[in-house]
């Protein structure tokens, strides 16, 4: 009977202990500050992938801690008010959505192409750092691609606290930050979107497009890669 009662303490400990180990947080609407610049005269159509309202990311760090980080809606509500700033008119569409119902100067459809987070255990500092890669594509009024553009983003924020669950949230909200001030900055000369609101492309515009984009997924650094340094929340 002490046996066995041993053996049942021992289990409820061990779920104890591994319960305290792992970690959710969950990031709520990123707000950006309203940017001094001026829109571009543009009716754009925003397509959101699927990906944009439940993502989530997990780690199991050093083998003894598991970290998951819900973005959830975040990436969507991101990208509606970043593109409200950059454009005359946007309208969202769904993945289901047919675009040619829709009319547009250009359409523009984000994904994640890459999520990493490091935790203190790992760093071996007292901060928490969020990294985010976003690949855009851009399609022409006749649906014809015109461009992709891969943006590497990158948030740091000191640890507060004893789980840490605020530092991390902070570091993925400054590296949606860190993207927006790059997409604000860059994206019209590294995609050319603007020229999109003279019409769709010509057919050489089109082979050059293609062609680009060719290069583009044959390569390992990828042409269109910008890094500003990221935000650290020390920083601001």
């Amino acid at each position: 009977m002490i046996a066995t009662n041993r053996l049942t303490y021992l289990a409820i400990l061990i779920s104890l202990v591994a319960s305290g180990c792992a970690s959710n947080v969950k990031v709520e609407y990123p707000t950006i500050p309203d940017p001094l610049i001026d829109k571009l005269p543009m009716d754009i159509a925003l397509r959101i992938p699927d990906e944009f309202y439940d993502f989530s990311h997990e780690e199991n760090v050093l083998g003894k801690e598991t970290w998951t980080i819900q973005l959830g809606s975040a990436n969507a509500m991101f990208f509606e008010q970043l593109f409200g700033y950059m454009f005359d008119n946007v309208v969202v569409l769904s993945a289901t959505d047919d675009a040619l119902d829709y009319e547009f100067d250009a359409l523009i459809e984000p994904h994640i192409e890459g999520f990493e987070f490091s935790v203190p255990n790992q760093s071996k500092t007292d901060a928490f750092a969020v990294w985010i890669r976003y690949r855009m594509q851009i399609f022409d009024s006749a649906g014809n691609r015109a461009s992709t553009w891969t943006v590497s983003a990158y948030g740091k924020s000191q640890k507060e606290g004893l789980g840490g669950s605020k530092s991390l949230r902070r570091a993925a909200v400054l590296a949606m930050r860190d993207a927006a001030a790059l997409i604000l900055l860059q994206m019209d000369k590294a995609t050319k979107i603007g020229d999109l609101a003279n019409g769709p492309l010509q057919v050489a515009e089109i082979a050059s497009a293609t062609s680009a984009q060719d290069e583009i997924f044959d390569e390992d650094d990828n042409i269109g890669i910008f890094a500003i340094g990221g935000i650290d929340d020390n920083g601001e």
